[in-house]
């Protein structure tokens, strides 16, 4: 009964460990960019949209294709980031534990 009280108490740790981290993860940003940096999203670590910059001499009516593709693909990028940041700061929060695959935190 020892070992269960213990498990018990580890994984309130757990959960408070990690709703810090989701919290602390909402103030964190990350920047994708896209055509040499010309086009940059912005977003923080929850995947909110917290800003985006346009080179303007790429706002021509002209050419709005290509700026809605370099759009999408800075946002990609910051996503990858996200993804990448979030699943560093699991990897510090579970210490390197061995988890199933697919088995994902926070649930």
């Amino acid at each position: 009964m020892k070992n269960l009280g213990q498990m018990m108490k580890q994984a309130q740790e757990m959960q408070t460990k990690m709703q810090a981290m989701q919290d602390s993860l909402a103030d964190e940003e990350v920047t994708g960019a896209a055509g040499g940096g010309m086009v940059q999203v912005t977003l923080n670590c929850k995947s909110d949209m917290r800003g985006i910059k346009i080179d303007p001499s790429l706002a021509s009516p002209d050419d709005v294709e290509m700026l809605e593709d370099l759009i999408v693909a800075a946002c990609n990028d910051a996503k990858a980031k996200v993804e990448a940041r979030v699943q560093e700061k699991m990897s510090e929060l579970t210490g390197g534990l061995n988890l199933p695959p697919g088995f994902k935190l926070p649930f």
